[in-house]
C-alpha cells in the first residue's frame, strides 16, 4: 500500500495494546506480539518480489505500494500470502527438510530482499551460515551493529524499500537500540533480526542473553519472539507487511538459536493474521472533506503548505497541487525534497533553523495546509503562537497525530497521496470557477526573501561551513544523495543544499542520533550504486561511527565524506555562546594540551583504511579540493577546517515564537 510517512511516532502509539491476534493454527506455542498503531512506506516493485495472492472475501489483491492506494478495512481477518513458483525458485526441494536459519533466509529472499547489514555472533551464527548459501542476498558487513542498523536505515530512506539488519543476542541486539528508536521516530521501514539464546535458556541470565523484545517494545512498531520454527514464514511476511504498511516503522524478529538449528519443511502459504491492525489501516479520504478543503483554499487570501516526511511518496501529486493552486511551500527537516527547493514557490525549511520567510509565512497565513506532518516542537516552538491567525487543515496517516499538538479545523486521517490526487481532481474540474489568485501574498513573501535571505559572513581566509555546502551543491548540480550526522553541519546541509527530489536527504530528525551520517551513506550507496553519495559530517558525529570507514573500503563503496571540522561540539557550543555566557562545558573535542593542532588527525583514520584523504583550510582552495573529491573514483575523505565561532542562523530559541527570531551574531560576540 502506498502511504504517507510522518516524522515521528506519538507517545500514545508507544503503548502496547492487548494482542488481538488468535493463536496460529500451525503453532502450538504462542508468539510474543505487541501490536502498535499502523505505519507504511512504499516498496519499489522488485523482480524478486513475489505477487501476493490474498485469499479473502473482501480484501483486494495487494499491488506494489508504488501503484497502490489505501483501501478500506477488510471484513475478514485472514489473508494468505502464497509464493508464485514461476517467480521464485527455492534451492530446496518442496519436501526437503532444512534448518530454521535457511527458512529465515529464504523468507527474506521471497520478500525481495537483496541486501542485508549483518554482524555475526554466537546466537546468530546459523543465520550467517545460511546467508552464505544464498545466491540472492548480499551481506554488507558493518564494523559495529549500530553501523549496521543505521546503514539499513540509509538503504530504506534512500530507496523506499525496507532495510534489513541482523545482529546476535545480548550486546549485539542492544547495539541496535538507537537505530530502532531512530526508525520509529522518523517512520522508516526496517526489519531487524536478532539471534537469541536457545529457548530452554531464556530467562536464566545465560551468556549474552538480553530480553530484546522487552527492551525494544516501546521503540518498535511491533516485535516477535519466534517460539516455533514453523512460524518463521508467517512471521517474516507479517514483519514486512507491518513495517511497510500504514505509517512505516521498525519491526524486530528475535530468533532463538535452537529454532535456527531445527529442521523443518516450511509451509509458505500460511495466512497472515493481523485482524486488529488491518481494521485500523486508514481508508480512502472522504470526498466531502476534500471538497471542504478546496473551499477553504478558495476563501483564503494567505495560504501556506506545511509539508513533512509524509509527503515523500506523494511528490508528484504535491507538485501538481502547487501547480494548480500556486500556494507557497514550507518544508520540515524530514520533508526536504518532497517539493523542489530550487522552485520559486519553495520557502525552504521552516522551524527553529528555518528561513525567516518560511516562518513569516506560517505566522501571517490565514490557512495552514499541514500534509504528512506532526507539529513537532522543533517546527512549532511556542504552540499557542504557531499559525495563530490560521485555519488549519491536517492530513496524516496516523490518527494519533491528529490533534495531538495542534487542533485542526479539518482533519483527514489517511494517506496523503490519494488525498492529494482527490483534491487535484476537484481543482482541475473547478479551475475556471475558483479563479485562485494569491499573487499579492506571493509578492509579500518575495519581499521577505529579498530582505532576509540565507546568508553567511567570511572572515579572512577561513572557510565558512555554509560556503562549503554551497560549493558542493553547485559542483554536484544538486543531484547527490546527502547524509548527515547531527548538529550544526546538519542544519547547514538542510539550508544550503537544494534538494529537488524526495529520498535525496538522509538525516536523523526525531532522535537526533550523532554517528548516523557515515553508516547511512553506506546504505544509500548500496541501494543506489549509480548515484553520488556524500556524507556531510561534523568531527563529533563522524568519530562516533568512524570504524565504518573499514566497511566502505572493503566494499569499495564510492562514499564521499565532506567533514566540517571545527574541533568542537558545534551546536552545543552555539547554545553555550547564546545562553551560558560562552562557558565551555566539555564541548572542546581537540587536545587541550595542543590547541594549535587538529586533533584527532582524521586523515590518519582514512589512511588506516586505505581511503584517499586531504585537508583544506583556506577558502580559495576549497572549490578545487571538493572537485578533486568528486573526481576521485571510490571513497574519499575531505577534512574541511572551519571556525568554531559560526552559528546556525536564523534561530528561534526553544519554546519561542516567530517574534523571537535571531538573525545576527556568532561566537565572536558576547551575549
Amino acid at each position: 500500500m502506498a502511504a504517507a510517512t510522518t516524522t515521528n511516532a506519538s507517545a500514545s502509539s508507544f503503548l502496547p495494546n492487548p494482542s488481538p491476534f488468535p493463536p496460529s493454527t500451525s503453532s502450538p506455542k504462542p508468539i510474543l506480539r505487541f501490536s502498535l498503531p499502523f505505519s507504511s512506506t512504499p516498496q519499489k516493485p522488485s523482480s524478486l518480489r513475489r505477487p501476493l495472492h490474498v485469499i479473502t472475501s473482501s480484501l483486494p489483491r495487494r499491488t506494489p505500494p508504488s501503484a497502490a492506494t489505501t483501501t478500506a478495512a477488510p471484513t475478514t481477518t485472514t489473508t494468505t500470502i502464497a509464493s508464485d513458483p514461476d517467480t521464485f525458485v527455492s534451492r530446496f526441494g518442496p519436501d526437503e527438510p532444512r534448518k530454521g536459519a535457511d527458512v529465515l533466509v529464504e523468507a527474506l529472499e521471497r520478500q525481495g530482499v537483496t541486501d542485508v547489514f549483518a554482524y555475526p555472533g554466537g546466537a546468530s551464527l546459523e543465520i550467517h551460515q545460511a546467508l552464505t548459501r544464498s545466491n540472492i542476498i548480499r551481506n554488507v558487513l558493518p564494523r559495529h551493529e549500530q553501523g549496521g542498523v543505521f546503514a539499513a536505515e540509509g538503504y530504506a530512506r534512500s530507496s523506499g524499500l525496507p532495510g534489513v539488519c541482523i545482529a546476535t543476542s545480548g550486546p549485539g541486539a542492544t547495539n541496535l537500540v538507537s537505530g530502532l528508536a531512530d526508525a520509529l521516530l522518523d517512520s522508516v521501514a526496517l526489519v531487524a533480526i536478532t539471534g537469541q539464546v536457545p529457548r530452554r535458556m531464556i530467562g536464566t541470565d545465560a551468556f549474552q542473553e538480553t530480553p530484546i523484545v522487552e527492551v525494544t517494545r516501546s521503540i518498535t512498531k511491533h516485535n516477535y519472539l519466534v517460539l516455533d520454527v514453523e512460524d518463521i514464514p508467517r512471521v517474516v511476511s507479517e514483519a514486512f507487511f507491518l513495517a511497510t504498511s500504514g505509517r512505516p516503522g521498525p519491526v524486530l524478529i528475535d530468533v532463538p538459536k535452537d529454532i535456527q538449528q531445527q529442521l523443518v519443511v516450511p509451509n509458505w502459504d500460511q495466512p497472515i493474521k493481523l485482524p486488529g491492525y488491518l481494521a485500523r489501516l486508514p481508508k480512502l479520504p472522504n470526498e466531502a472533506l476534500l471538497e471542504q478543503i478546496v473551499r477553504l483554499i478558495s476563501e483564503s487570501k494567505k495560504p501556506v503548505l506545511y509539508v513533512g516526511g509524509g509527503c515523500l511518496d506523494s511528490s508528484k501529486g504535491l507538485r501538481r497541487f502547487v501547480e494548480l493552486t500556486k500556494i507557497p511551500v514550507a518544508s520540515t527537516l524530514m520533508g526536504l525534497g518532497a517539493y523542489p527547493l530550487s522552485d520559486d514557490l519553495s520557502l525552504q525549511m521552516l522551524g527553529m533553523h528555518g528561513t525567516v520567510y518560511a516562518n513569516y509565512a506560517v505566522d501571517k497565513c490565514d490557512l495552514l495546509l499541514a500534509f504528512g506532518v506532526r507539529f513537532d516542537d522543533r517546527v512549532t516552538g511556542k504552540l499557542e503562537a504557531f499559525a495563530s491567525r490560521a485555519k488549519i487543515v491536517h492530513i496524516d496517516i496516523d490518527s494519533a497525530e491528529i490533534g495531538k499538538n495542534k487542533q485542526p479545523h479539518i482533519s483527514v486521517c489517511g494517506d496523503v497521496k490519494p488525498a492529494l490526487e482527490g483534491m487535484n481532481q476537484i481543482l482541475e474540474k473547478k479551475a475556471l470557477k475558483l479563479k485562485l489568485d494569491f499573487s499579492a501574498w506571493r509578492q509579500e513573501l518575495d519581499e521577505q526573501k529579498e530582505k532576509y535571505p540565507l546568508s553567511f559572513k567570511t572572515f579572512g581566509e577561513a572557510i565558512p561551513p555554509q560556503y562549503a555546502i554551497q560549493v558542493l551543491d553547485e559542483l554536484t548540480r544538486g543531484e547527490a544523495i546527502i547524509s548527515t550526522g547531527v548538529g550544526q553541519h546538519q542544519m547547514w546541509a538542510a539550508q544550503f543544499y537544494k534538494y529537488n527530489r524526495p529520498r535525496q536527504w538522509l538525516t536523523s530528525g526525531g532522535l537526533g542520533a550523532m554517528g548516523f551520517g557515515l553508516p547511512a551513506a553506506i546504505g544509500a550507496a548500496v541501494a543506489n550504486p549509480d548515484s553520488i553519495v556524500v556524507d556531510i559530517d561534523g568531527d563529533g558525529s563522524f568519530i562516533m561511527n568512524v570504524q565504518e570507514l573499514a566497511t566502505i573500503r572493503v566494499e569499495n563503496l564510492p562514499v564521499k565524506i565532506l567533514l566540517l571540522n571545527n574541533q568542537h561540539l558545534g551546536m552545543v557550543v552555539q547554545w553555550e555562546d547564546r545562553f551560558y555566557k560562552a562557558n565551555r562545558a566539555h564541548t572542546y573535542l581537540g587536545d587541550p594540551s595542543r590547541e594549535s593542532e587538529i586533533f584527532p588527525n582524521m586523515l590518519k583514520f582514512a589512511d588506516a583504511c586505505g581511503i584517499p584523504a586531504a585537508r583544506v583550510s583556506k577558502k580559495e582552495e576549497l572549490r578545487g579540493a571538493i572537485q578533486k573529491m568528486l573526481d576521485t573514483p571510490g571513497p574519499y575523505l575531505l577534512d574541511v577546517i572551519v571556525p568554531h565561532q559560526e552559528h546556525v542562523l536564523p534561530m528561534i530559541p526553544s519554546g519561542g515564537a516567530f517574534k523571537d527570531v535571531i538573525t545576527e551574531g556568532d561566537g565572536r560576540i558576547k551575549y
